[in-house]
């Protein structure tokens, strides 16, 4: 199979129920968010975080694969394939990570810097572009039916990263930075 299939040349993408559409429509700028967020979780892997979050973001890298299909394949025409579809398992793992963590670091109080880390800092990068998929998503949303799971995967997406920011920086012994509120 060839990399390259020039279809593209033009401007132009394929979803996976074949209709063509623009390469900056709202749908494509959504899961090349999503792609692009995948990317960064790759990144903060070849950092090795230590356990359990490398093994949730092994976990969520293959979430992530789930969404980005799921977003470059609309509901309807209902495609002629199988897809699978973020559903609720999904944004429900990560309450029960996001909990699992929160249980572990100590309590929050005021805002933090995002740092520490390399890997830290990278899924705080990463938390700002699952925030952006999510806008995008929810101006998609209001232009067609992307179901209710998608969404809310999203919004405990960023939430799960911004925690598990400050977990990777607990287990590397790196204290939260609290902003400084007199500058």
């Amino acid at each position: 199979m060839k990399i390259y299939t020039k279809t593209g040349d033009k401007g132009e993408t394929s979803l996976f129920s074949g209709r063509r559409v623009a390469k900056d429509s709202l749908r494509v700028e959504t899961y090349g968010s999503v792609d692009e967020l995948n990317t960064i979780i790759g990144i903060v892997r070849c950092f090795k975080p230590k356990e359990p979050v490398v093994t949730d973001l092994e976990k969520l890298s293959n979430l992530l694969f789930i969404a980005g299909s799921d977003f470059a394949t609309p509901l309807e025409p209902k495609p002629k394939f199988d897809v699978r579809r973020i559903d609720v398992s999904h944004h429900e793992w990560l309450e029960s990570r996001i909990d699992a963590y929160v249980n572990t670091l100590p309590v929050l109080k005021e805002f933090i810097l995002p740092g520490g880390c390399p890997a830290a800092s990278f899924l705080h990068q990463a938390r700002t572009v699952c925030r952006r998929a999510e806008r995008l998503a929810v101006s998609l949303a209001r232009e067609e039916d992307l179901g209710q799971d998608l969404p809310i995967f999203l919004n405990r997406l960023s939430d799960f990263l911004f925690t598990a920011a400050r977990m990777t920086n607990w287990l590397e012994g790196i204290e939260d930075k609290i902003r400084n509120k007199n500058i």
